[in-house]
Formats: structure tokens, C-alpha cells, sequence
């Protein structure tokens, strides 16, 4: 079949537009801004709904719950809400002891909220020690399996003491990543404790690679408090940009110590990384 010129560069505009659209696609699903709603917390506690709100009127597209007592509350009610506001909970943070002893409950609670994915956000003190963590680890396999089984996904979700706390020269992270199951436990890189606690961000992001299920983004001033995303010291723009990144398509907004009343520090951070740069 011979294709003549004019016929050649409407076939070439018309893949150029469909990579280019797609490309967009793309781009969008990754700059899918996000809230970790313990972040607002107090105001979310005392006004759920009104609190949704507040958070879709800043742009914001994605929630994670955690915090705040939602488990309390009534799910099917914050589901009604988050569909009026064209808002989705693609995770939600779920404690430790509710995993050991209703994980069925949480599977229900995950589903009326509409996330795919349950993510163990913290640990006490006295899990974070070389028989302790032991079992976390053996739990933390254990607790996939019931979410795949459940039709959800698991991650595990870190602070500092993980990078800090080793034994036999291996730190609980190190640990955590070797002893679990790679296609069944993700993992939730809060870069901010990741940061704290002296790591390379750049060189972990690039070793987890297709382990990374999202990113929670929290900023740090140069005495390494928490600041809203874009005011601190994080390279975020250049994080985002690594191969090891590709992959992760939820960027969580949290801050731990967001001043009074919230709202002013949580649309600092959409904007900023809504900002070109990013």
C-alpha cells in the first residue's frame, strides 16, 4: 500500500496527539494532590463533613483517612459526602491492634470509604524491639495475605525510629523490607521521617523502586520541624522525577504539627505542589 505525504503526516499528528494526550493522562494521575486527614485532625473530629468539604474547596482530590477517631465514626455518611464532593480515599491508616484483632471489620471499613488499600501507619515502643519487631514483620505477611484474600492491598507506613532502631547491624526498615513479601507488602515512604532520621532519600526511593505504594509529603525547616510542602529544605521536584518514583501514584499532603486552624497550611502545600516545578 503506498501512503502518500499529506496522508503520512495525518497519520504522525494523529499518534502525536494520542502520546501527547496520553502523556497527559499520565501527568495528571501522578499530580493527583492528596490529604492525609491527620492533618486536620481536631477539626476533622468535631466536623467530618464540613472538614471534607473545606479540604475539596482547596482542590484537593484525594483523601487518606487516619486519625481523628474516624474509625468511630459513620463510614457510609463520609462515603455519601466524599462522593458529593467528587473526593476518594484510595487508603486509609489502620492501627496495629485493630489489624491483630478485627482485621474483618477494618477490610469492611476500608471498602465503605471506597480505598483499595489498608496501610499500618505506627508502631508502640514496645513492638520496636528485636523480638517485637519480629513478630511485626511475620504479622505484617500475614496481614497481606487476609487483604489480598479481602481483595485489598497492604502497606506499612514509616516514621523515623525504623532508619535508627537496629539490631545485629540491620536496622527495623532494612529488616521490614527483606522479611516481607515484595508483591504483597508495599510500602507508604514518608519522606519527611525518612529525611529525620538521616536518610538519602534519592538512594532509598531508587532501592524500593516498584515497592512504593505512595509518598507521604511533609516538608522540614533547617532545625527539622515540619512546615507546609515547598517552605522547607526537601528537594521534592527532584524526588518526584527518579525512576525508582514512576510507579507512585498517591502524594499524601501531611503535616504532624500543622498550626491553627489548618486550612492556611494545607492550601499552602496543594499550591505549592501544584506548582509547574513539581
Amino acid at each position: 500500500m503506498t501512503i502518500d505525504r499529506r496522508t503520512f503526516v495525518v497519520s504522525m499528528g494523529t499518534i502525536m496527539a494520542a502520546s501527547s494526550i496520553a502523556g497527559l493522562a499520565r501527568a495528571a494521575q501522578v499530580r493527583k494532590v492528596g490529604l492525609q486527614l491527620y492533618t486536620v485532625r481536631e477539626i476533622f473530629q468535631s466536623d467530618p463533613v464540613g472538614t471534607l468539604e473545606k479540604v475539596a474547596r482547596i482542590g484537593y482530590r484525594e483523601v487518606e483517612f487516619g486519625g481523628g477517631n474516624y474509625d468511630s465514626m459513620d463510614h457510609a455518611l463520609l462515603r455519601r459526602t466524599m462522593d458529593r464532593l467528587q473526593l476518594s480515599a484510595p487508603s486509609l491508616h489502620v492501627s496495629y491492634d485493630m489489624l491483630l484483632t478485627k482485621f474483618a471489620d477494618a477490610a469492611k471499613m476500608a471498602k465503605t470509604l471506597g480505598a483499595d488499600t489498608i496501610v499500618m501507619p505506627w508502631l508502640p515502643p514496645e513492638l520496636r524491639t528485636d523480638a517485637g519487631f519480629g513478630g511485626v514483620v511475620e504479622n505484617m505477611n500475614r496481614f497481606a495475605k487476609q487483604a489480598r484474600d479481602a481483595g485489598l492491598g497492604l502497606a506499612y507506613h514509616n516514621h523515623d525510629f525504623e532508619f535508627t532502631t537496629s539490631f545485629g547491624g540491620t536496622s527495623l526498615y532494612d529488616r521490614l523490607v527483606g522479611g516481607t513479601d515484595p508483591s504483597l507488602v508495599k510500602l507508604e515512604l514518608d519522606l519527611y521521617w525518612a529525611v529525620h532520621a538521616g536518610e538519602d532519600a534519592s538512594k532509598l526511593i531508587t532501592r524500593l523502586g516498584s515497592r512504593l505504594y505512595a509518598f507521604h509529603v511533609k516538608d522540614m525547616r533547617a532545625d527539622k520541624t515540619m512546615t507546609a510542602v515547598g517552605t522547607g529544605t526537601i528537594d521534592f521536584a527532584g524526588l518526584f522525577k527518579l525512576p525508582g518514583a514512576s510507579d507512585v501514584r498517591h502524594f499524601y499532603v501531611e503535616n504532624d504539627e500543622a498550626p491553627a486552624p489548618y486550612l492556611p497550611d494545607i492550601t499552602t502545600s496543594f499550591r505549592n505542589l501544584r506548582a509547574p516545578r513539581f
